[in-house]
C-alpha cells in the first residue's frame, strides 16, 4: 500500500522518516558556539583565579612587594639625579655655555667629515640617543605585531581582509599616477638619505619618503603584488640587519672615542658622497628601518598582516 502511494506521487516513504545513522554523526566535527566558548573561558578563569589557590596567592603577593619596591628605587634614583642637575641658569653649564656648540660649528667638519652640521651633530657626537630612538622604532613596531599580526593561514583563507572589501579596486587614475610617481617617490628617498651629510635630509626623512612610497604602491596595486618584492621575511631581514648594523658601527664609534683611540673608518672628502665616516651608512640603517616602520605600521592597521 504504501509503495503504490510512493509510486503514485501521493505518499514519500523517506518524508519525515529518514534518520541520519549515529556512528556518522560522530564524525562530523561541530563547531562549538559563542555561547559554549564564553562558558568555557569562565570556567577556566574560574580555576585559575580561584581564591583558594595558594601558589597564585603567592605569585601576587611576591609580585605587589617587587613592583612596589622597584617603584620606590626609581623614585629614588630619579630624585638623586634632579638633585644633582645644576641649576636653573648657571652660566657655567653646558647647556648656558658656547662650550658645545661652539665646538660643533668650529671642529665638526673637521671630526666629522660632514658638511651638514645638524648631521654630523646628531649621527656622531649624539649617535647613542640616535640609536636610542631607532631602538624605539623598532619595538614599537614589535607591539603592534604582537596585538595586531593575524595567523598568515587566516589571512590565505580570506584573501580580501583589509584590502578594501567596500572599496573600488583595479582604481585605473590611481594605478596610472602611482607607476609615475612611485619610481620618482623612490629615487627621491634614496637620495635624501644618500645625501644627509652634505645637506638637510638623512635617514629619518629619507625612510620616510620610501615608506610614503611603499603605501602609494600597496594602495594602487595591492598587498599581494607587493608582496612579490617586499614580503614579511624581506622586512624582518632588512628591520633587524639595519638595526644591527647600526648598533655594531655605533659601538665601535663609542669604544674607540671613550678610549682615546682613533677608528679606522675614513671620513673621505667633505662634499662628496662618500664621505661623513659612520654618518653615511648609519643614515641607510635609519632610512631601512623607519621605512619598514612606517609600511608595517600601515600594513598591520589595515589588514593585520605584511
Amino acid at each position: 500500500m504504501g509503495f503504490k502511494q510512493w509510486f503514485d506521487g501521493e505518499n514519500d516513504m523517506l518524508l519525515e522518516n529518514l534518520h541520519m545513522n549515529r556512528a556518522f554523526e560522530d564524525h562530523i566535527k561541530k563547531e562549538p558556539s559563542v555561547q559554549e566558548l564564553k562558558i568555557e573561558d569562565t570556567i577556566l578563569m574560574r580555576e585559575v583565579y580561584d581564591d583558594s589557590n595558594k601558589a597564585l596567592k603567592a605569585f601576587n603577593w611576591i609580585y605587589r612587594v617587587i613592583a612596589v619596591l622597584f617603584c620606590i628605587g626609581l623614585a629614588l634614583v630619579l630624585v638623586y639625579t634632579v638633585s644633582n642637575l645644576p641649576e636653573v641658569g648657571n652660566p657655567d653649564t653646558p647647556a648656558n655655555s658656547s662650550v658645545v656648540s661652539k665646538r660643533y660649528i668650529e671642529n665638526g667638519l673637521e671630526e666629522t667629515g660632514a658638511t651638514n652640521i645638524v648631521a654630523g651633530m646628531i649621527l656622531t657626537y649624539r649617535a647613542f640617543d640616535t640609536f636610542g630612538e631607532t631602538n624605539v622604532l623598532f619595538i614599537s613596531t614589535c607591539c603592534v605585531m604582537i596585538l595586531l599580526m593575524i595567523d598568515e593561514k587566516i589571512l590565505h583563507k580570506y584573501k580580501n581582509i583589509g584590502e578594501g572589501k567596500y572599496e573600488p579596486k583595479d582604481d585605473s587614475i590611481l594605478q596610472v599616477v602611482a607607476k609615475i610617481l612611485v619610481p620618482v617617490i623612490f629615487i627621491f628617498g634614496i637620495y635624501i638619505v644618500l645625501n644627509g651629510q652634505l645637506s638637510p635630509g638623512g635617514g629619518f626623512s629619507g625612510g620616510a619618503i620610501l615608506g610614503a612610497g611603499m603605501i602609494l604602491y600597496a594602495n594602487a596595486f595591492g598587498f599581494q603584488n607587493t608582496q612579490r618584492f617586499f614580503d614579511e621575511k624581506v622586512y624582518k631581514t632588512a628591520k633587524i640587519t639595519a638595526l644591527c648594523m647600526y648598533g655594531l658601527i655605533g659601538s665601535y664609534f663609542y669604544i674607540m672615542g671613550a678610549n682615546g683611540i682613533d677608528n679606522h673608518i675614513p671620513l673621505g672628502t667633505p662634499g662628496a658622497i662618500l664621505s661623513g665616516g659612520i654618518i653615511l651608512p648609519i643614515d641607510i640603517a635609519v632610512g631601512l628601518e623607519v621605512a619598514c616602520t612606517m609600511y608595517a605600521f600601515y600594513a598591520l592597521f589595515r589588514r593585520g598582516g605584511l
